[in-house]
């Protein structure tokens, strides 16, 4: 304990020191989120000073091994590092697909080049990943996916398209799921593969949503040529690299249940928005009510998915299939704070553009949460999963 209350207090001196004024403040909306990438722009120098701060410490992935640019924290560590930047509302330096899903599943499955070559840039924010998952016929049923990997010698020869692809149109490389055997029971004959989006026979094209921003793509591969050396792990079994990876994908869409507004949470918003009677309580009976419930449920959640993560760090393993129920709770439990929030805005949450709303960002989130129970395993498949491998129920 000593030592743990001795790096808290060096933590807590370092951030104090580090940490730019422009960066102690909430996220509002994409812009303000720093995604890194060959073509990323800063929005501000604090911006950049942060992430190269944090890079350089290897705090941008403090739990990853130091050999592949982290911070070779212990799980308690980390736990600390979050909150102390909490503590002075710091911002996270750097979000990425590969920091979440992709660094995972190669130190878990990776050559040793592999992960040379590519958890480092990670961690530094220079390279920006997409996932190739979905297709147009294989969303839930993802193991029915048909694009194919042909064999070419030292390369494969990759045809087919993705869609609900985030971000393709500004990623730099996609990590993918591509058919090598088609001859094989759709589980298997599955790979895994990495390549470059700049690569010929890559094209992208935006998908609107009701929303009226979209981050997602359809993806399109036109007789892409891979080098075989970009195969992770074995060939015809992606789909165990794929099962992995989704479990962290899905802890990282039920985490994502705390992101709100400016940094608000509901009961922020309900004093901003229809302020408190005489006694500092909220001045609305109902309105008080589902406020409440909602912010106990919020901490209920948050308390669930630290002691999975504490019983996993223990076991020296993931969370497993108990990211079903992050994912299931999370994206729900965001949906439903979401709806409470339109309904705390009235008649100003209608508001779809101009300066005073911020151009309909209530409105604008408040729809793009409809896809949060579907993108990542639809909440029905999630329930499936806790059914039948969590709680061991019989099938119908």
């Amino acid at each position: 304990m000593d030592a743990l209350e001795a790096f808290r207090r060096d933590t807590r001196a370092w951030l104090e020191a580090n940490c730019p004024k422009e960066m102690r403040s909430p996220i509002r909306g994409d812009g303000e989120i720093c995604w890194g990438g060959r073509n990323w722009t800063f929005q501000s120098d604090a911006q950049r000073v942060w992430l190269e701060r944090m890079a350089a410490r290897g705090w941008t992935v403090p739990a990853w091994p130091k050999a592949y640019g982290g911070g070779g924290l212990s799980h308690e560590e980390v736990k600390v590092l979050k909150e102390e930047m909490a503590a002075i509302r710091a911002r996270s330096p750097l979000e990425s697909f590969g920091i979440w899903m992709l660094g995972p599943a190669l130190l878990a499955f990776g050559s040793e080049e592999q992960k040379k070559q590519y958890l480092p840039p990670i961690a530094r924010g220079e390279i920006r990943w997409c996932q190739g998952y979905s297709e147009p016929n294989a969303g839930s049923d993802l193991a029915s996916l048909q694009t194919k990997a042909e064999d070419g010698g030292d390369h494969f020869i990759v045809t087919g398209s993705k869609i609900w692809t985030s971000y393709a149109d500004k990623a730099d490389m996609i990590f993918c799921l591509v058919r090598t055997d088609p001859a094989a029971p759709k589980h298997l004959g599955i790979s895994f593969i990495l390549f470059d989006m700049t690569w010929p026979g890559v094209s992208t094209k935006p998908i609107t949503l009701i929303s009226g921003k979209s981050p997602f793509c359809e993806t399109f591969f036109d007789g892409v040529k891979v080098p075989k050396a970009n195969l992770v792990g074995t060939l015809n079994r992606g789909w165990d690299i794929a099962k992995y990876l989704l479990t962290h994908e899905r802890e990282m869409i039920g985490g994502g249940a705390g992101g709100l507004l400016g940094g608000r949470s509901p009961g922020q918003v309900a004093a901003d928005e229809i302020g408190l009677d005489a006694t500092g309580r909220l001045d609305d009976a109902f309105l008080r009510t589902d406020t409440a419930r909602a912010e106990v449920d919020a901490l209920a959640f948050a308390l669930t998915m630290a002691r999975y993560k504490d019983e996993a760090a223990a076991g020296g393993r993931g969370v497993g299939d108990k990211s079903s129920v992050l994912k299931y709770y999370g994206t729900e439990l965001n949906k439903r704070r979401y709806e409470l929030m339109m309904r705390l805005a009235g008649h100003g949450g209608l508001e779809w553009e101009g300066a005073r709303s911020n151009d309909g960002e209530l409105p604008r989130a408040w729809l793009r949460t409809k896809a949060n129970s579907i993108e990542g395993g639809t909440s029905e498949v999630m329930l499936d999963i806790v059914a039948k491998r969590l709680l061991d129920l019989p099938s119908a």
